[in-house]
């Protein structure tokens, strides 16, 4: 099967966030299959041109037509190993050679056109998928080109589209205008595009597409709360027959304690005494008292409200109470960050932050903490509690989302389970659950072996992959029956 998953960010090249390791994962899972080839298609940044990979390699340069604009496309690609997974990157350097990747006031623009080079290239390539797999708001216009301009040729006839809603909050609004000046779209395509008096190409994406897929199965169902969807919960309850739920993964090659070089001391499931070196590392590492009887708890996260640290600043003192060391590791909102400064400042050796972004001392944070914290009020899926899990750190965390679906609760009776786990969105309930993770830490014997069924908990990709599979299998098949 040719499959084209079209991504504003992809690891190893770009990323800013859980979609970054979703778009390097899924794709090379997908290209284990012999019988599949698979392009992912990105921007092509400043940042990723500044890197000068010599694995990237010029294909071709031609011209979109975006309304009355005229827009050069550079097109580059890089061959992943074995063969079956290409990068293809869409480069213009008046959208793409800007710091970072989003928060400009023109991004509905830059990603229109960069939607629109997608289905150009195919004939530039000479390549034509059986599927597009398109990701969020940044893509969400790829079903709605292809059937405007498109669908005609019959190189495109069949190709159908999955859509997959990786955070709803984010859906890409534009004014009215914005579907005639910049899209070139008549007034025909209004009722398609426009929700709440704008433009809004989440709500597109998800009309014109064939089907619709969200990042785990309980986030598909809280998209049917008018408080989760908020502005797209009509369209939505509309076409809840297109949505499927499928959980991410993690790339267990990138994550693996066993093998990665950034720890101190490598450690496995079969082998797991390398993790104490690795807390005492840690703790020496971040200026925190070397004490293996503290529990270490760690935060890696971006510092934005929704992931939960409005209820971890109310809850903040009553938790230093106890006999802790938190680890801070993120960037966000200023109010946090200066939150977790000011508490390391007057709590040094039991509190540390770096406000920063490091992958690799989020690695080591992972291998040397005992407890991962992730109290979101919302979680599509999030893959941190997954990361900290492989690396044996047990996750505390709110039953929401993807959270809900990878962490089962612990049960003192009978030792099942993966976490701590609470309801309801308040400081107490994550108290509570703090408390009883630290009462279960007081029995090593049972902490060791929760710490060990975490590390052997298969949370790879190919479940999802296989899922994802059928899925396409499915779309490819119901288009082929609309087309006759």
């Amino acid at each position: 099967m040719k499959i084209l998953f079209a991504t504003s960010e992809a690891a190893p090249f770009y990323k800013s966030g859980g979609l970054g390791d979703v778009a390097q994962a899924l794709p090379a899972e997908l290209a284990r299959d012999p019988e599949n080839d698979v392009c992912v298609f990105m921007p092509y940044y400043k940042a990723i041109k500044d890197r000068k990979l010599s694995e990237i390699t010029f294909v071709k340069s031609f011209y979109v037509h975006l309304s009355w604009r005229i827009q050069h496309v550079g097109l580059f690609k890089a061959e992943m190993p074995g063969g079956r997974l290409t990068y293809y990157f869409i480069d213009n350097e008046y959208y793409f050679e800007r710091e970072g990747s989003y928060g400009y006031n023109d991004d509905g623009e830059r990603f229109a056109y960069f939607s629109k080079a997608i289905l150009e290239s195919l004939a530039v390539i000479s390549w034509y998928p059986d599927c597009i797999h398109a990701n969020d708001w940044q893509t969400a216009l790829v079903p709605v080109f292809l059937e405007a301009h498109y669908r005609h040729l019959p190189d495109y006839s069949r190709i159908p589209v999955l859509f997959t809603i990786h955070n709803i909050e984010y859906q890409g609004k534009a004014p009215l205008h914005f579907i005639g000046d910049v899209l070139g779209l008549s007034g025909n395509w209004i009722s398609i595009l426009e929700n709440d008096s704008c433009a809004n190409l989440m709500k597109a994406g998800i009309v014109m597409s064939d089907r619709v897929s969200t990042v785990s199965e309980t986030y598909a169902v809280e998209l049917t709360d008018p408080i989760v969807s908020r502005e797209v919960h009509g369209i939505l309850s509309r076409y809840a027959c297109k949505l499927t739920g499928i959980t991410n993964g993690i790339d267990t090659d990138v994550f693996n304690p066993a093998t990665d070089l950034s720890l101190p001391k490598r450690f496995s499931a079969a082998s797991p005494a390398g993790k104490a070196a690795c807390k005492a590392a840690l703790q020496q590492e971040m200026g925190l008292e070397v004490r293996e009887d503290t529990t270490v708890v760690s935060i890696v996260s971006r510092l934005v409200g929704h992931k939960g640290l409005d209820i971890v600043a109310a809850a903040l003192d009553e938790m230093l109470a106890e006999n802790i060391q938190l680890v801070v590791l993120g960037t966000g909102e200023p109010k946090f960050e200066a939150l977790f400064r000011e508490y390391a400042q007057r709590f040094p050796g039991r509190v540390a932050a770096r406000i920063e972004f490091n992958a690799q001392l989020a690695n080591r944070i992972y291998a040397g903490s005992d407890i991962f914290l992730m109290p979101s009020r919302n979680e599509p899926c999030g893959l941190s509690q997954m990361i900290a899990m492989r690396y044996g750190t047990i996750p505390l965390v709110r039953r929401t989302g993807g959270l809900a679906d990878t962490v089962p609760s612990y049960d003192p009776t009978d030792g099942s389970g993966l976490g701590f786990t609470f309801v309801d969105y308040n400081a107490g309930e994550l108290l509570g659950a703090l408390r009883r993770a630290l009462a279960l830490r007081a029995d090593p014997d049972a902490w060791n072996a929760l710490s060990i069924a975490c590390m052997k908990t298969d949370n790879s990709w190919k479940r999802s992959g296989s899922a994802y599979m059928q899925l396409y299998r499915d779309i490819i098949r119901c288009r082929e029956g609309y087309n006759g």
